[in-house]
C-alpha cells in the first residue's frame, strides 16, 4: 500500500493498487486512469480532502473510499468520466468520526456511465451531497445509497441526478434508504432530478423507516438481544459495499473489519 501524505498527483496502473491518505494538513489529490483498473482508497487521517479524477476513453474504472478517520474529515470532490468509460464509485463510512461530503460527478462524452454508492454507519453526524450530471448524449448515471442511523447519530443525504439540454437517450436513477432503531435518531434524505431534455429515462427512490418489529420480535425470539438484532441487520444491510473491488482478500478483509466495527459501536 502506497502512503500519501502531501498533495500530489497520481497516474493510476492498470489493475489493482491501494493508497492510504495519511495526512496532518489538508491534501489536494489528482488521480488520472486510462486503463481498467480498481483502487481502493482509504483515509486514515485527515482534516480535509480535495480530490479530482479523470477517468479517459475507453476505461473501466472502481474507486472503493474507506474512510477510517477517527475525527472530523471534509470531503470535496469531482470525477471526470468520458467517453466509452465505466467508472464506480463507493464509499465506506463506519468510523466513529463526523464528515461532510460532496462529490459531483460529470459525464463528459457520449457513452459515459457511472455508479455511484455509499455504505454508512451513522453513530454521528454523517452528510452527503452527490451529483451526478450528463453532459453528452448516451450517458448513464446511477446512484445506490444505504445508511444505519444508530442512537445520537445524524444522516444527511441530498443527491441530484442532472441531464442537460442535448443530453439525449441518457439515463439518470438514484435509490437512497436510510434505517433506524427508534425515534432518537435523526436521518434526511432530498433526492432531486435535473431534467432539461425530453428523450431520457430517469427515476428515484427514497426511504426512511425503523426496523420491522415483527423482523426485531422474530430474532429476539430465538434468543437474541436487542444489540444482538442491531449488529445483525447492520451487517448485512451494509456488507454488499465490500463487493466493489473483486480482490478476494481485500474483500474478507473489509467484511470482518466491518463486522468488528459495527460489534464496537451497536
Amino acid at each position: 500500500m502506497i502512503v500519501i501524505d502531501r498533495s500530489t498527483e497520481i497516474i493510476v496502473p492498470a489493475g489493482y493498487s491501494e493508497y492510504e491518505i495519511c495526512a496532518d494538513h489538508a491534501v489536494d489529490l489528482r488521480f488520472r486512469a486510462s486503463a481498467g483498473c480498481e483502487v481502493f482508497l482509504k483515509v486514515t487521517k485527515a482534516g480535509s480532502i480535495r480530490l479530482h479524477t479523470v477517468s479517459d476513453n475507453g476505461a473501466a474504472v472502481t474507486y472503493l473510499i474507506w474512510n477510517e478517520v477517527p475525527g472530523a474529515v471534509v470531503f470535496n470532490e469531482t470525477h471526470e468520466v468520458y467517453g466509452n468509460t465505466k467508472l464506480s464509485v463507493a464509499y465506506g463510512e463506519v468510523d466513529q468520526g463526523e464528515s461532510v461530503r460532496t462529490a459531483t460527478v460529470e459525464l463528459m462524452e457520449e457513452g459515459a456511465e457511472a455508479d455511484v454508492s455509499s455504505a454508512t454507519l451513522a453513530a454521528v453526524e454523517k452528510s452527503y451531497h452527490l451529483k451526478v450530471t450528463s453532459r453528452a448524449p448516451h450517458t448513464n448515471g446511477n446512484m445506490r445509497n444505504y445508511a444505519v442511523i444508530l442512537k445520537d447519530g445524524r444522516f444527511l443525504m441530498d443527491a441530484a441526478g442532472a441531464i442537460e439540454k442535448g443530453a439525449r437517450v441518457s439515463e439518470s436513477h438514484q435509490t437512497s434508504r436510510a434505517l433506524c432503531f427508534d425515534d432518537t435518531m435523526a436521518a434526511t434524505i432530498i433526492p432531486a432530478l435535473l431534467i432539461d431534455e425530453n428523450d431520457v429515462k430517469a427515476s428515484h427512490a427514497a426511504s426512511v423507516g425503523r426496523v420491522d418489529e415483527e423482523q426485531l420480535y422474530y430474532l429476539q425470539s430465538r434468543g437474541l438481544s436487542i444489540n444482538d438484532c442491531m449488529r445483525l441487520i447492520s451487517t448485512g444491510y451494509l456488507m454488499p459495499i465490500t463487493d466493489t473491488i473483486s480482490d478476494e482478500r481485500l474483500r474478507e478483509t473489509l467484511k470482518k473489519e466491518l463486522e468488528e466495527k459495527i460489534a464496537a459501536i451497536c
